[in-house]
């Protein structure tokens, strides 16, 4: 993760700054780098905001953006239902993108023994603290800066970047391919509607798109899963 560290930074310093740009005090944009800890979802909900938005709109965009989440917890869940309760929920609280993605690439099937175990946990913990510290660090520095940093640094360009990364490696089939356009393409098409809901039109069009085209499971799979229950 160290080197991926000041990509991440830099966005979060980026964030930082936009929070308290866009009319929040130190002490919310503080706190909202703490509790949310989600980047697209903390840049998706400043400006609805910023603009007065109703607070079902400024919930519901970030709850579409974070959804990808339920997909990462689904996925770890094998690797950490040994932990207790208390470090499986501070699991989620970290992971987050990248680290979800570099610790699936490294560990590809869950379970072995308690060596591996512990190698998994080792690493997947390393990532998490590390993606932490250069996002929460950033974000609060960010915030003390925010008078200070010129726009002409061009921090916002870096997050896109960060942003485009991690959806280039994460595209690696053709249905994430075709999903991935046709987003981009639904949220240019709808731009031009209020409070952001290009973000929201965009994700519901990738989602209904990937159910049409997402093949059933084979028979024999159906038959016992129906059979197990």
């Amino acid at each position: 993760m160290l080197p991926i560290a000041p990509g991440i930074a830099a966005w979060g310093l980026m964030t930082g700054v936009a929070m308290v740009t866009s009319g929040m005090s130190d002490f919310q944009a503080c706190l909202m780098s703490l509790i949310v800890f989600a980047g697209s979802s903390q840049l998706a909900a400043i400006p609805l905001i910023s603009a007065g938005a109703p607070m079902w709109v400024i919930l519901a965009t970030g709850l579409c953006v974070n959804l990808r989440f339920v997909v990462f917890s689904l996925h770890l869940r094998p690797y950490l239902m040994h932990l207790p309760r208390w470090r499986r929920m501070l699991t989620g609280y970290l992971t987050a993108d990248l680290s979800y993605v570099m610790f699936v690439q490294r560990f590809p099937e869950p379970g072995g023994d308690a060596a591996r175990l512990k190698a998994q946990e080792a690493y997947l913990a390393g990532n998490c603290c590390m993606n932490w510290v250069s996002w929460v660090g950033a974000s609060l520095l960010g915030v003390v800066l925010s008078n200070v940093i010129p726009s002409a640094w061009g921090l916002d360009f870096a997050g896109i970047l960060a942003l485009i990364g991690i959806t280039c490696s994460m595209t690696n089939t053709r249905l994430r391919r075709v999903a991935a356009g046709v987003a981009g393409a639904a949220a240019v098409a709808a731009y031009a509607l209020p409070l952001k809901l290009n973000i929201l039109v965009a994700i519901a069009a990738a989602v209904a798109v990937c159910l049409l085209l997402e093949p059933p499971p084979p028979a024999d799979t159906q038959g016992a899963s129906g059979e197990a229950a």
